[in-house]
């Protein structure tokens, strides 16, 4: 529904059960975006938690209150946040190493090197299909590379183009955090990854996250079509104020 950050939110569906992953905008700004999507707010399922930075989780609060929402966090997540998110009557911690299931949507976490306390990120399944996320992570482990092979249609941070942040205006601390390896994907490495995942079931790959300083969606579309070699697999980009629309694995 948004991805950048500005606030990120997606949705996942299968069947009766609806997923929202993370929700970094406020409960007005939520609704508005469930809308546009033909979403009724009252038809979802549950809200997951990646982890607790606040374009992720600045309305996983209010809107699990409004909407009487279970919230499936990690413990450390949940630690973290715990003050932002206030109190939360249906929590319910996971471990990003054991699956777990929501209705009709097996949910696979898995851990990400990222500056936060315990973050995590997904792989759903349906038993048929499986949808990959990945964002906020600062390089690749082979736990990424495990989680994410064979799935059928992968979110994947492209957040950064290396030279852009490096020469661009932003204080070099906040360079160095970036591009560390508990910062973000840049460019290159997502490109790579791309490259080495078995993409025989693959159909679609949706660049997330992509900076709006350091980053250019030309750029990621080049890099998406070198390391997909011409297959053909669909390329979108999602930005921050519509993210993007439904798609159909």
């Amino acid at each position: 529904m948004g991805s950048g950050s500005g606030g990120n939110a997606t949705l996942v569906e299968e069947g009766q059960t609806r997923l929202l992953v993370d929700c970094g905008f406020s409960a007005k700004e939520t609704r508005r975006r469930l809308a546009l999507r033909n979403v009724v707010p009252e038809s979802l399922s549950a809200l997951l938690v990646t982890h607790e930075h606040g374009d992720h989780i600045g309305g996983v609060g209010v809107v699990a209150r409004d909407l009487g929402l279970p919230v499936y966090i990690t413990s450390g997540t949940l630690r973290a946040a715990q003050k932002r998110l206030g109190t939360l009557a249906n929590i319910k911690e996971f471990n990003a190493h054991e699956s777990f299931g929501v209705g009709e949507i097996e949910v696979n976490p898995f851990p990400v090197p990222h500056d936060a306390r315990d973050p995590a990120q997904f792989v759903f399944s349906n038993g048929d299909r499986s949808v990959g996320l990945l964002t906020d992570a600062g390089h690749i482990t082979r736990t990424i590379q495990e989680a994410l092979k064979g799935v059928d249609y992968l979110m994947l941070e492209f957040n950064y183009e290396r030279d852009m942040l490096l020469n661009g205006s932003y204080p070099e601390a906040l360079k160095a955090r970036i591009d560390g390896d508990y910062g973000h994907l840049n460019n290159d490495q997502s490109a790579q990854l791309l490259r080495a995942l078995d993409k025989q079931r693959l159909c679609g790959v949706v660049a997330l996250h992509l900076s709006n300083e350091n980053n250019h969606p030309d750029k990621v579309r080049f890099r998406l079509s070198t390391a997909l070699q011409g297959a053909e697999i669909l390329q979108t980009v999602a930005d921050q104020e519509h993210g993007f629309d439904w798609v159909g694995i």
